[in-house]
C-alpha cells in the first residue's frame, strides 16, 4: 500500500501531466485488494471479479479530479468499487452464479486447504449483500471501522450489527457442513 503523499504524487502527475504511468503505478498497487474485495463479493467469481475491478479503475481514472485528498486514495477507490458493484446488483438482482467456486490461489496438493476454502466460500454466500461486504471489508481486507463507514455511508452500529450476523451465519454453515464431512 502506498502512503499519502506518495498518492497524492502519483495523483497530481495523473491529473496536472495525464501521466497514464503514475495511474498504472496506483493501479498496481489497489488492484489485488479491489480485486480480493469483489472475489468475496461475487463469491468466487474471477471474470465477474476482474471485470468489476476493470470499472473500478476506469471509473477512478476518468473522476480523477474530483479526488479531493481529504479520505485517502484507497478509501476513495473503495467506495467506487462498492457503488460500482450494488449498481450491478440492483440491476440484475442476483449476486452469485451457478458456476462452480475458483480457489483464488494457486492449486494445491493440500486436500484440506482446498476444503476449507470451499467451505469459506459456502459460508459467504450464505450470507446477505451488507453483511458479505461488512465482513469481506473488516476481516478479510482488514479496514478499520471508521473507513467501512467512509466505504458503505453505514452507521458504525449497522457495521457491527452485519459483522455479528454474518459471523453467526459462517459459523453455523461451516459447522454444518463439518458435521457431515466426519
Amino acid at each position: 500500500m502506498l502512503g499519502k503523499i506518495e498518492e497524492l504524487k502519483l495523483i497530481s502527475r495523473c491529473v496536472l501531466a495525464d501521466d497514464r504511468r503514475a495511474f498504472g503505478i496506483l493501479v498496481e498497487a489497489y488492484q489485488p485488494s479491489i480485486r480480493r474485495f469483489f472475489l468475496n463479493l461475487t463469491a468466487g467469481n474471477e471474470a465477474l471479479s476482474d471485470d468489476f475491478a476493470q470499472e473500478t479503475f476506469i471509473k477512478a481514472y476518468t473522476n480523477l479530479r474530483s479526488f479531493k485528498g481529504i479520505a485517502r486514495f484507497s478509501t476513495w477507490l473503495y467506495r467506487i468499487a462498492y457503488n460500482e458493484f450494488y449498481s450491478w446488483q440492483r440491476v440484475s438482482h442476483d449476486v452469485t452464479t451457478d458456476e462452480p467456486v475458483q480457489p483464488i490461489e494457486e492449486p494445491t496438493d493440500d486436500v484440506a486447504a482446498a476444503d476449507a476454502k470451499i467451505d469459506v466460500w459456502k459460508a459467504m454466500r450464505s450470507l446477505s449483500e451488507a453483511e458479505r461486504t461488512a465482513v469481506t471489508l473488516f476481516y478479510i481486507d482488514d479496514q478499520p471501522m471508521k473507513r467501512i463507514m467512509e466505504i458503505t455511508g453505514m452507521a458504525e452500529n449497522t457495521i457491527k450489527s452485519h459483522l455479528l450476523r454474518g459471523k453467526a451465519k459462517m459459523a453455523k454453515v461451516i459447522n454444518y457442513g463439518s458435521e457431515f464431512a466426519s
